[in-house]
């Protein structure tokens, strides 16, 4: 009889996250591997230092991405994503911080400029401040936008409208009105006055008794 010992199996990332988390202290909040990614989750304040940490000392040169997400039920609503890249030991390290609609996120466009259109993203979309931005003001959304669209309590139909008047000539803002002919009917749910049958009761009428 042959036995057969399977090897053991390895995290592509093994003894990268402990690394990491022994490196930034007390800078650190929680780690962990998920969906084949280490994710770091660091102290707000500490965030400037833990990134240039990790950029000069442990080869994560590249800010590829910044990314906000929104918990509505959290005490500190918003997470501010810090995606990674090293291109030398080809790993990739996505970093967080918590934040709430009033306190201010640390700024690292002084590790990385391009940082600074991330970051206005964020804003815009949610809401979310960096203290030490030199030019936050909204990049997606248009002049005199009211709130930030990818909060979760933001109105699919948003606050207002916007169209061109022929009698002005220009584009006007208006409140939203949804009209009743651009409702959509599922036919589905009772609406008085519709007189349809709902798919499967046309079997039903046809075995009713007369």
């Amino acid at each position: 009889m042959t036995v057969v010992h399977s090897a053991p199996k390895y995290s592509a990332f093994d003894g990268v996250k402990d690394t990491l988390v022994a490196a930034l202290g007390e800078m650190i909040v929680a780690a962990k591997e998920e969906h084949g990614e280490i994710v770091l989750t660091v102290a707000r304040d500490s965030i400037e230092d833990a990134l240039r940490l990790l950029r000069d000392e442990h080869e994560f040169q590249q800010l590829m991405d910044m990314a906000g997400v929104d918990y509505p039920s959290r005490p500190e609503r918003f997470e501010v994503v810090y995606c990674l890249l090293s291109v030398t030991r080809n790993l990739r390290l996505i970093v967080k911080v918590t934040t709430d609609e009033a306190t201010p996120v640390p700024t690292v466009t002084t590790l990385w400029p391009n940082a600074g259109w991330y970051e206005r993203e964020v804003y815009d979309m949610f809401g979310v401040l960096f203290a030490g931005n030199p030019d936050l003001r909204r990049i997606l959304t248009d002049y005199g936008f009211q709130g930030h669209p990818f909060r979760k309590d933001f109105p699919l139909t948003g606050y207002v409208e916007l169209r061109y008047s022929e009698e002005e000539k220009r584009v006007v803002y208006e409140k939203v009105a949804l009209a009743q002919d651009l409702r959509q009917f599922d036919f589905m749910s009772p609406w008085e006055g519709a007189e349809y049958v709902l798919p499967g009761d046309e079997k039903a009428a046809e075995g009713a008794p007369k």
